[in-house]
């Protein structure tokens, strides 16, 4: 059984040289240490969701427990970005994605399932009791009730029914590249994740990565997707290698910002394979980065993507394309949040 969920790795890239190219180093100083846990996740949510976390590090805890009951308590803020609060799609349906990983390979994910609070709990659930990596739809929902989990009812939160009502004014559906705006009065404009709002970057996703007592590391990715988006849309938080990835070895990573462009290039496990061959968490960061800037040429400026990673040492590390992305890291020695560095250092107008 173990083995059939066992997610099969890619075969390896080549050389180091060939891989790494012109990896700049990175100045990223050991945060902490193999042996002294650690959790880091995306954006601001990730201060309170990391205090989660660590009520599980804190005791010698798993890092597979720690991301699964850490980001729990961001799908429980009914907010705009991530569960049930969250922003609909265009037909008013509210649909959630997550993924998790542990040090062995293990991963469980869900897609499009509506009307249960914490999807990250039913693709640990996945992961844990199914032959499978991943459940989509009605049939996760199912496996979701089947496993004692309750159904909630269809309802917008007070906050995503007004965003979805102001937008039914114009039902504006762009191409997921058209999505930086800058609106006013908190009114969400079309198809947009990590697009900005009043100045600041509107996000729709959380991943956190953990590493516990033992040295080992585990991940999770929990989104409800891109608001307003077209009805069955999938991003590419739920895909192992694309929004998360782990391996105990070379390190871990997890993504925030425009599935579409992280799929595209397998980011978070491009991440990851560029640290087995010796670049640090930030230069991998940015070396995939910059294979989507290639890839979209001038319409880089109207999309936002973010990668956090940390290695088997125990160093972190973080990119985006553009300026605006935070990540909340916890150690024994520190709490705090981080402003990534980025290729673009002001924000697109």
């Amino acid at each position: 059984m173990i083995n059939r969920r066992k997610f099969i790795q890619a075969s390896a890239l080549g050389s180091a040289s060939m891989i790494l190219g012109k990896v700049a180093t990175a100045n990223t100083p050991p945060l902490t240490v193999k042996g002294k846990p650690l959790v880091i996740s995306t954006w601001d949510a990730g201060l309170e969701a990391n205090k989660g976390a660590w009520e599980v590090l804190s005791k010698g805890g798993r890092a597979i427990d720690a991301v699964e009951k850490g980001v729990m308590i961001t799908e429980d803020s009914m907010n705009c970005c991530v569960g049930l609060g969250a922003n609909p799609d265009r037909d008013g349906y509210v649909t959630l994605d997550a993924s998790i990983m542990d040090e062995h390979f293990n991963c469980g994910s869900v897609a499009f399932l509506e009307r249960i609070k914490h999807p990250i709990c039913v693709a640990r659930r996945v992961m844990d009791k199914t032959p499978h990596v991943m459940l989509v739809g009605q049939g996760a929902q199912q496996f979701a009730i089947a496993e004692g989990f309750p159904l909630e009812e269809q309802k917008l939160s007070p906050n995503a029914e007004k965003s979805y009502r102001e937008w039914l004014k114009t039902s504006d559906y762009k191409s997921p590249g058209i999505n930086v705006e800058k609106t006013q009065g908190g009114g969400h404009g079309p198809f947009a994740p990590a697009r900005l709002q009043n100045g600041e970057w509107n996000h729709d996703t959380i991943g956190m990565l953990a590493m516990d007592t033992h040295g080992n590391l585990s991940g999770s990715c929990t989104t409800s997707g891109a608001g307003f988006k077209m009805r069955g849309r999938v991003g590419d938080s739920p895909i192992i290698g694309a929004g998360l990835f782990v391996d105990n070895e070379a390190g871990a990573c997890v993504s925030t910002g425009l599935g579409e462009e992280v799929i595209r290039v397998a980011g978070s496990h491009s991440v990851v394979e560029m640290m087995r061959y010796g670049a640090s968490p930030e230069a991998a960061c940015k070396k995939v980065l910059e294979r989507i800037i290639r890839i979209k040429k001038d319409k880089v400026k109207d999309l936002q993507v973010a990668f956090i990673a940390v290695n088997p040492k125990g160093q972190v590390g973080a990119f985006a394309i553009h300026s605006g992305f935070q990540y909340a890291i916890k150690t024994t020695t520190m709490e705090k949040l981080v402003n990534a560095n980025s290729f673009f250092k002001s924000k697109p107008q």
